[in-house]
């Protein structure tokens, strides 16, 4: 489970709720049945209405990708390639066969599959760029229908607020119920402000930086995969690759490489 998504919601909901009871709110205050079903029923409702049915239908499998964290290592993705790159050097391409069966990430698979039938490159690095463009397609359209939800809820918070003081304003009559039918009506404004805020755009945001890690692994992958094809030294494969790798991951990539090579039994 990732951890800053859960602890974050936690965090955001507590200093809300807990800055309300820290005036003097009652909790009861904040509670309103017909705000929360507008709120909640109407924004799923024109979001459907702003996408494809089974992106709907897929929106749990999105949401799970938020809460649990798909773990790519690049620096590993990078290891893992030069260390095919080394045998493809020693053995030939058709040696990488192999090793196809025991590759767990079906778009590196798919890719090593390739160069071992033979594809030539462009054919290889066309079908695997197709590949990820709609892989990120169906990523962009998930994080796009959290986004969308975030758009709409303040949208439908105020015609919230507006069906309340229009109730309201109808008990002119009775000055004595006035002040908690208007304090009522604007908690569907604090419900729309607040669940988009607090959920919808930050769940958004979290599937957009989670779909750019995976992107970027992907993209190694097949800059890694064309030059293991192309016969590239494994050296220069692997200087390919850790352009891909932040400053500080390509500093504990050689130090971890220093180190494996300080470990090295000496000629005899």
């Amino acid at each position: 489970m990732d951890k800053a998504t859960v602890v974050g919601l936690l965090m955001a909901w507590v200093a809300l709720v807990g800055s309300a009871l820290w005036e003097g709110t009652h909790l009861s205050a904040l509670l309103n049945a017909p705000a929360f079903m507008l709120i909640v029923g109407g924004t799923l409702g024109v979001t459907m209405m702003s996408y494809p049915l089974k992106t709907t239908t897929n929106i749990s499998k999105v949401l799970k990708n938020a809460f649990f964290e798909k773990h790519m290592d690049l620096a590993e993705t990078i290891r893992t390639l030069v260390k095919f790159s080394e045998r493809a050097r020693r053995e030939g391409l058709l040696a990488l066969e192999s090793e196809v069966a025991k590759i767990q990430d079906e778009f590196l698979q798919k890719g090593i599959q390739l160069v071992a039938d033979g594809f030539d490159m462009q054919v290889t690095r066309s079908i695997l760029e197709n590949d990820l463009a709609h892989i990120e397609e169906r990523h962009h359209e998930g994080e796009g229908f959290f986004s969308t939800m975030g758009g709409y809820a303040p949208t439908l918070g105020i015609i919230g607020t507006v069906l309340g003081l229009v109730h309201a304003l109808g008990q002119l009559e009775d000055p004595s119920k006035m002040g908690a039918a208007i304090a009522g009506a604007f908690i569907a404004t604090f419900y729309g402000v607040s669940f988009a805020n607090l959920i919808f755009l930050p769940l958004g945001a979290k599937l957009k930086a989670r779909n750019a890690e995976e992107s970027l692994v992907r993209q190694a992958m097949i800059e890694g995969i064309i030059s293991i094809e192309a016969g590239d030294n494994p050296r220069i494969t692997e200087e390919k690759l850790k352009v891909f790798l932040a400053p500080e991951q390509r500093t504990a990539v050689q130090r971890e490489k220093t180190a494996a090579r300080s470990e090295a039994p000496g000629p005899a």
